[in-house]
């Protein structure tokens, strides 16, 4: 968790791979540089970016005749993709953001979880520097709480009005009318537009569908896997239990302290994603436009 986020986490495995191709010996350089693949591709089973851009340096490698330089420059290159991407995605999700808006959103996909911009974000960004007046309601997002370290940071940082509230609030408000739009990121996105996300991102679709508000995911194109054709083939990271027992944070010293705030001897699951069926999501925000999640349309945004 030292990298997290779609796109940094993408970034940095194209790096990675990239660092191991500088570091592959002349014997047995691809028998180096394939274990450092698996060993990347082993860290964040759920995340598709992770495994977009390990695959496409590797690639780069494969068909150059001087691979080191090869992986080095396609590492580059996605990055910088990520970042140009990511500020479409907030031109183009911005038109959806009327002035005076209140979103919601959950866990953090802004521009620390990207190389630049950030998804779910960007269209807030954008919307908040073309003069609209946005407010936004900031999922803590447990049990890491990204949404209330993270998300309101990028946020405080942007001077945008928001607050943060508790995940099981999001009903509440909902009911209240108080959420005209709820926006999330994406950490794997299949080919029927089912999508995984944080862990609270299905709870969320599902209230926004019972109280009419739309619920959007913004995400590029990287982060979509054909080869997962429903929400069946997405692979759910399971984490520690600790993270959901203990909660960590700075003391009147400054000094970072873990904290157990549950049932000293209780037992905890922790999964980090959960996957949201297409039939809650009113659209996904992507570098080459807003598109209905079916199967037949993600296919042709491919093909086009």
């Amino acid at each position: 968790m030292l990298v997290r986020g779609a796109g940094a986490i993408g970034a940095t495995a194209g790096f990675a791979l990239a660092q191991a191709l500088q570091e592959a010996p002349k014997e047995g350089f691809w028998k180096f540089v394939e274990k450092a693949k698996v060993e990347i591709e082993a860290t964040r089973p759920t995340a598709q970016n992770l495994f977009f851009a390990v695959n496409r340096v590797f690639d780069a490698a494969k068909k150059s005749k001087q691979p080191r330089e090869a992986g080095v420059e396609e590492a580059q290159n996605i990055a910088q993709e990520d970042a140009d991407n990511c500020q479409k995605i907030g031109e183009l999700g911005s038109e959806l953001i009327k002035d005076g808006a209140n979103i919601e959103t959950h866990c953090n996909a802004g521009w620390l979880a990207f190389v630049d911009y950030g998804s779910a974000l960007s269209p807030i960004y954008i919307a908040s520097q073309q003069g609209k007046k946005v407010f936004v309601y900031v999922d803590e997002t447990r049990p890491r709480g990204q949404g209330a370290r993270l998300t309101a940071w990028e946020l405080r940082n942007e001077n945008i009005e928001h607050t943060i509230i508790p995940d099981n609030a999001g009903a509440y408000l909902m009911s209240q009318g108080k959420i005209d739009m709820m926006i999330v990121g994406a950490d794997r996105i299949a080919a029927n537009g089912d999508v995984a996300n944080k862990i609270g991102t299905l709870e969320k679709a599902i209230c926004a569908k019972e109280y009419g508000v739309p619920f959007y995911v913004a995400a590029p194109t990287s982060t979509f896997d054909l080869n997962c054709k429903s929400d069946k083939d997405i692979p759910i990271e399971e984490r520690d239990a600790a993270e959901v027992l203990y909660q960590t944070g700075p003391s009147e010293e400054g000094k970072l302290e873990k904290i157990l705030v549950c049932s000293p001897g209780s037992s905890a699951i922790n999964p980090a994603f959960d996957v949201t069926p297409a039939k809650y999501i009113t659209g996904i925000i992507t570098e080459k436009g807003i598109i209905k999640p079916s199967m037949d349309i993600i296919t042709r945004l491919f093909i086009g």
